[in-house]
């Protein structure tokens, strides 16, 4: 089901650990990825100071688009849990300055409490 998520742009859980290099030059010293989610190619990790959204472009991949949203700025979130029914969870963040909600989807099984404690927890400092 691994291929079958990722086709339909689920994100699947990623090891922060297994981000280090990808990271590099990326994080500030100090931080640390602390919650990630891949999607295909893209991902996004959850730090102690903001969520990093990584867009890998192109075919071969090596335009990367990062896109940096220290918690400040995070005006509020929402995140759904998969139901009986469902096959996906839904994560949605309203950044201050915009109207839409960056949306992300998520596979069932998804540690939505994690993201739920992430958020919740670099917003409310």
């Amino acid at each position: 089901m691994g291929l079958f998520d990722g086709l339909l742009g689920h994100g699947s859980t990623v090891d922060p650990a297994d981000l280090n290099k990808r990271l590099d030059g990326v994080l500030i010293e100090g931080e640390t990825p602390q919650l990630a989610f891949k999607i295909i190619r893209d991902f996004f990790v959850f730090t102690q100071h903001r969520v990093i959204l990584v867009d890998i472009q192109g075919m071969t991949g090596s335009k990367v688009d990062y896109t940096s949203i220290p918690y400040r700025a995070v005006t509020r979130f929402a995140v759904e849990t998969a139901g009986t029914f469902d096959l996906d969870s839904e994560l949605k963040i309203w950044v201050s300055g915009t109207s839409e909600p960056i949306s992300k989807t998520l596979k069932k099984g998804t540690d939505v409490r994690g993201i739920q404690r992430a958020l919740a927890t670099g917003v409310l400092r």
